[in-house]
């Protein structure tokens, strides 16, 4: 099992992202998020407690409203629950970036965006349908195994607790007077079958609206049109055209949509953004329209890892980890040097100044197949997961039910606005100029509980 052992690759994201938080007692997660009176339940064993479905509505494209909630089970569960967003963010912090090395080792000259606070709740939400065999496996990559299991049994989680620390993460954000984060899941089954309660009730536990609905399938081109139409409505028109290639035997389509609409908590200035070159690669410029402001930010200069990283606030809870290689630098250099250890030092050598910041005005969404980003981490996991060695019998009176497919959609949104009016910079010195003009990574955090809820990286902000 050495290749689902979470990597060290976060291990000291913590001191990065918990400096008030140091002389916390440490909790192992297992126990913060396990069901009272656990035991170690053997693998081979049948099910004794009777699989509890209901049943599917059809889809309907005039029938758009959301599935409906029961406020008592959304409300349930959240004592304790500072200490779980902590544990659960180091977690979500770790697989996160795990996926992103993985992604961005595959795809050096492309913009990535993916959301590891969703993704591990897409992970979470297939681990509730998922056997006993299946369900250790997530455990382990998702770093929530007990490590007192023996190889035949394990000690399941209680994955709603996780899943709802999840939302409460998101919450924190839409706290602010400006940013706003959306979640939204759709699922599609095979018509006729019905679908376990434990993971209908997931799909909720961390979303802000979720559909289920039974689609036929024996006209695949019908279906893909009727799926992908019903999502568009339900999406505001911003998901299109995300399934593709249906075919008779599906069972089963998984979607989720995270957006972050939000503003720097200073505003830029407007009059200052103009079209100015970008550094695509050292043979490719394009221009683009680049935002300046002139303020006192939290900075560093990396002479080692050759790179300069900035913070920048965005609301009262969340803000913006910016990495800029310097020049002749690129980021496949500071990748290489496992990245969420030198973010452990940056973070605590950031340094106050005064400096004129100029960066891209950028907007920018993803669709990713959940399948793939565990595929690039080793395609063990995802057959273990997801793949020809999942097994999911806890999802469905039908047997077998496979996911067909899953994905995983992301939209970033800022703005030049901002919370607050603009600085007034007195006899504060004359400023350090920085222009972001080649690619370069950046993490959306929640300041509170530490959680990345984006990961990605610029190569051309014109795309």
């Amino acid at each position: 099992m050495q290749i689902l052992q979470p990597a060290l690759l976060a291990l000291l994201l913590c001191c990065y992202l918990s400096g008030s938080e140091a002389n916390r007692v440490y909790i192992h997660p297992f126990s913060l998020f396990a069901f009272e009176n656990v035991s170690c339940e053997t693998l081979h064993a049948q099910t004794t407690k009777p699989l509890e479905t209901l049943p599917v509505a059809p889809l309907d494209i005039e029938v758009l409203a959301p599935d409906s909630r029961d406020p008592s089970k959304l409300d349930a569960q959240k004592q304790n629950i500072t200490e779980r967003t902590a544990v659960l963010a180091e977690l979500l912090n770790s697989l996160g970036l795990r996926m992103y090395m993985a992604l961005s080792s595959k795809q050096p000259s492309t913009n990535i965006l993916l959301s590891p606070v969703n993704t591990y709740g897409s992970l979470v939400t297939f681990y509730l349908g998922a056997s006993k065999r299946t369900a250790s496996t997530f455990q382990h990559l998702l770093g929530l195994s007990s490590g007192t299991d023996q190889e035949d049994c394990v000690s399941l989680v209680d994955g709603h607790k996780v899943l709802k620390t999840l939302q409460s993460i998101n919450s924190l954000v839409d706290d602010g007077t400006k940013d706003e984060i959306t979640t939204q899941v759709w699922t599609f089954t095979r018509q006729g079958a019905q679908l376990s309660e434990d993971f209908i009730q997931g799909t909720q536990d961390f979303s802000d609206t979720s559909f289920i609905r039974g689609v036929d399938f024996s006209k695949p081109q019908e279906a893909e049109q009727l799926v992908n139409s019903f999502v568009e409505k339900t999406s505001d028109g911003k998901v299109k055209s995300i399934f593709k290639d249906l075919n008779t035997s599906s069972d089963l389509l998984f979607l989720t949509s995270f957006n972050f609409q939000g503003n720097w908590r200073t505003a830029f200035q407007p009059e200052r953004t103009s079209m100015q070159e970008f550094s695509v690669d050292e043979t490719t410029m394009v221009m683009a329209p680049m935002m300046t402001h002139t303020g006192m930010y939290h900075y560093l200069n990396d002479k080692v890892h050759q790179c300069t990283v900035v913070k920048l606030s965005l609301s009262k809870r969340s803000y913006m980890l910016l990495v800029l290689p310097h020049d002749g630098a690129n980021l496949q250099n500071i990748e290489s040097h496992r990245i969420a250890e030198v973010i452990a030092n940056w973070y605590q050598s950031l340094q106050e100044g005064l400096l004129e910041l100029t960066l891209p005005k950028f907007s920018m969404s993803s669709v990713m197949d959940l399948r793939d980003l565990l595929t690039n981490m080793n395609p063990e996991i995802e057959a273990k997961l997801l793949g020809s060695q999942a097994e999911f019998s806890q999802l469905s009176n039908t047997k077998p039910f496979n996911v067909d497919k899953a994905f995983h959609r992301v939209m970033f949104e800022m703005s030049e606005e901002g919370e607050e009016p603009q600085d007034k910079i007195q006899e504060a010195g004359v400023p350090l100029k920085l222009t972001i003009n080649r690619p370069f990574f950046f993490s959306v955090i929640e300041g509170n509980s530490n959680a990345m809820l984006m990961l990605g990286k610029i190569t051309n902000p014109t795309l």
